[in-house]
């Protein structure tokens, strides 16, 4: 009995052992395969590159403030440039318009009454002043005259004679002033009234060619052909100026962008080109790059200072299409697969 208790005991003691061991076994199996996948996954470089397509975008905005009166399109669809997108109501322009008109024709007609000069009747009146002032400058003439052969005579005195001719000189500047009078009756306002004048018509001029340019900003236009994309206010809502309308996508400039490291530019440069698999479409598509550009401190970089290498930077690379791609639209995905 005792050497079969010590034979079970033996047993138990190596069993337990075993189990040990196979423990240990399997916790250096796990711990070994986890590190494996922790290097394979996230040590491990990445066999491809991803980027996305891009298109360039516009947006429909107006100048003036006012209330969406009417859309003439939705989302989706194709519009041409010169097209009409959207009508807004703005009475305070219209306003403004009056006012600017008003002004125009007050100056317009100031301007005629410059040139047009003084009234008819004005320049009769002072022609008759004038012809008066002659017939007086004759008289006193004739007298002054008749009066000197009197002095030369002796009949008269010389004091006689000086009142005479006195009164001759005073005649002959009343008849001057009354000619003046007459002249500028007949030649109207002066040259810088008239020079101010048109500039006041310009001015309003101006003022309307203003105010019917933020007209023109109630009736939205596009202003290349494309496909719209949003539509931000509903019919009825007010839009401040400046504030986005509608987005347009230009679909005929469309592009791919990537983030690449330079580690994995491998001298790719401005002008060459390269194979992309666009998922969409289950096909490669050839692209050409035409910008490239470093993505600056603040984009994704890779640090090996700590290996006493260097840091790596991130660069953003555009590639155009080399061939229209039927279907293409943003926001699809491109892989590089061998970049």
């Amino acid at each position: 009995i005792y050497q079969i208790l010590l034979i079970h005991i033996v047993m138990s003691a190596k069993s337990q052992h075993n189990s040990i061991l196979y423990a240990i076994a399997g916790f250096t199996a796990v711990v070994l395969i986890v590190a494996l996948i922790g290097y394979f996954t996230i040590g491990g470089e990445p066999d491809f590159i991803q980027g996305q397509v891009e298109v360039t975008e516009y947006r429909v905005s107006s100048k003036v403030p006012g209330r969406i009166l009417e859309l003439r399109v939705k989302e989706g669809d194709f519009v041409k440039a010169g097209d009409t997108l959207a009508i807004i109501d703005a009475p305070d322009v219209r306003a403004k318009m009056e006012q600017a008109r008003g002004a125009e024709n007050a100056a317009a007609a100031l301007d005629a009454m410059a040139n047009a000069g003084a009234r008819a009747e004005q320049v009769r009146g002072a022609y008759q002043v004038w012809q008066q002032a002659r017939a007086g400058l004759d008289i006193a003439q004739k007298s002054y005259e008749r009066m000197q052969r009197l002095f030369d005579e002796g009949v008269i005195s010389a004091q006689k004679r000086d009142e005479v001719y006195a009164n001759y000189k005073a005649m002959e500047a009343q008849e001057r002033a009354a000619k003046s009078q007459y002249d500028m009756a007949r030649n109207g306002a002066r040259k810088e009234e008239k020079m101010a004048s048109a500039a006041q018509v310009s001015r309003a001029k101006g003022a309307v060619d203003e105010v019917n340019s933020y007209i023109s900003e109630t009736v939205q236009t596009a202003t290349a052909d494309g496909e719209v994309t949003d539509i931000y206010p509903k019919v009825g809502e007010l839009v401040g100026t400046g504030s986005p309308i509608m987005t347009i996508s230009v679909m005929n400039d469309m592009w791919g962008t990537f983030n690449v490291r330079e580690d994995r530019l491998k001298g790719m440069k401005v002008g060459e080109e390269f194979t992309a698999f666009a998922p969409a479409f289950g096909k490669d598509i050839r692209m050409k790059v035409y910008y490239i550009k470093d993505e600056g401190s603040y984009a994704v970089w890779k640090a090996t200072k700590a290996n006493g290498q260097y840091d790596l930077k991130t660069f953003e690379v555009k590639a155009r299409p080399v061939k229209a791609v039927d279907g293409l639209r943003p926001g699809m995905s491109l892989i590089i697969k061998d970049l």
